[in-house]
């Protein structure tokens, strides 16, 4: 398969990493520090479109496709991975559940605040003890014409800058979707949680004590969570993907760099063949997990993306990540160990992948099933 970038796609990959080199690279180290993605950013961000960067233009977005949308997230994570979350989370699964789920009322009250940053999405899933629907503690009971909400959210990415959650719970018709205002009385945000990766990426509980909704808070319909999530994950996991390739080719940019600079007794260290073998690996990897994203993006394209390539893009992207961020802390030898210098940062982020959106554990499960099915097994 041919992944020529049209024109226009090339334009926007450029664009995105003048941005990134510009705005987001100079602020990186102090957002892992200061524990945030500055308002300022965000702003400059939505500018340029990048919080409505799948939104129709309709709505006030900037109508990417697939590709240019890939791009964007590989361009900014290559900067900063902090930054490049924020923005997924925002687009690939707040943003993109309005739009592919969203009554025409919800879409015109919430898109074009998300597009133009004036509110910031998060997507409340997981509990303390579930990562699943089919194990949520969270209630919605009926109350008048409407729900009360009750439970607790946990690892809610965006929490700390959030104007709107989706949040999942179980409703007398089974597990839901709710669209729920940050400021909605009873919704309590708890303390930040302090992560080892992604450290810019304001994670927080919330929790719910009887937060009153009416029926039009209902994303999709009583009971349909599942359909949500099914519209979203697939390329949400692909997106994942792409900021995990951003990080993974900043650990391997960085490590040459050093690599080369660095001398030991008299020479090079890139001359010595342990080390060039570090780089030579991660370049392989890193070059074939690009691949296969490029491959998913120009799936989506054409309406084909599915759970197994989805699932492969990931689980490689884990695991990309991770060898290729390690073997460049080996490359950096004792100052990887130093704050001063970005490996640490980038390698921590690059570690922070496989917690999100998926394990390896899962995405192998994912692709064991749709391998059997097409032998006609079912497991």
């Amino acid at each position: 398969m041919h992944f020529a970038f049209t024109e226009e796609q090339a334009m926007f990959r450029d664009m995105f990493a003048d941005f990134a080199a510009k705005e987001v690279e100079p602020r990186a180290e102090h957002m892992a520090e200061d524990e945030d993605v500055p308002a300022s950013l965000l702003k400059k961000a939505a500018m340029q479109g990048f919080l409505g960067a799948l939104t129709p233009e309709d709505f006030g977005g900037a109508a990417l496709d697939p590709m240019s949308y890939i791009l964007l997230l590989e361009e900014i994570a290559k900067s900063d991975m902090s930054t490049a979350m924020v923005l997924h989370v925002h687009n690939s699964l707040v943003s993109q559940a309005i739009l592919l789920c969203g009554s025409e009322a919800q879409k015109e009250e919430w898109l074009p605040a998300l597009a133009e940053g004036s509110v910031i999405g998060a997507w409340a899933l997981n509990e303390p003890d579930s990562i699943a629907l089919g194990s949520m503690q969270a209630a919605a009971k009926l109350h008048d014409d409407g729900y009360a909400l009750h439970g607790t959210k946990a690892w809610v990415s965006n929490a700390g800058i959030a104007g709107l959650y989706v949040i999942f719970a179980n409703a007398p018709e089974g597990p839901t979707a709710f669209l729920v205002p940050a400021d909605a009385e009873g919704l309590k945000r708890g303390n930040r949680d302090k992560t080892l990766g992604m450290r810019g990426v304001q994670i927080h509980p919330i929790y719910l004590n009887d937060v009153l909704l009416s029926a039009e808070n209902v994303l999709g319909r009583p009971g349909g969570a599942q359909e949500v999530l099914d519209q979203v994950t697939d390329f949400s996991r692909l997106s994942m993907a792409a900021i995990a390739l951003g990080g993974a080719q900043h650990a391997l940019d960085l490590g040459v760099a050093f690599a080369i600079d660095r001398k030991q007794f008299g020479s090079e260290i890139a001359l010595k063949g342990a080390i060039q073998g570090y780089i030579a690996d991660s370049a392989l990897e890193v070059e074939t997990l690009r691949s296969q994203i490029y491959r998913c993006a120009s799936l989506t394209e054409q309406g084909k993306l599915d759970r197994e390539a989805a699932a492969i893009a990931k689980l490689w992207a884990n695991r990309v990540a991770y060898q290729v961020g390690n073997r460049m802390i080996q490359t950096h030898g004792g100052y990887g160990y130093i704050l001063d210098y970005a490996i640490g940062r980038v390698f921590r982020d690059c570690r922070t992948v496989e917690g999100i959106e998926g394990t390896n554990r899962s995405q192998q499960t994912a692709i064991a099933k749709s391998v059997l099915a097409a032998h006609g097994f079912a497991a």
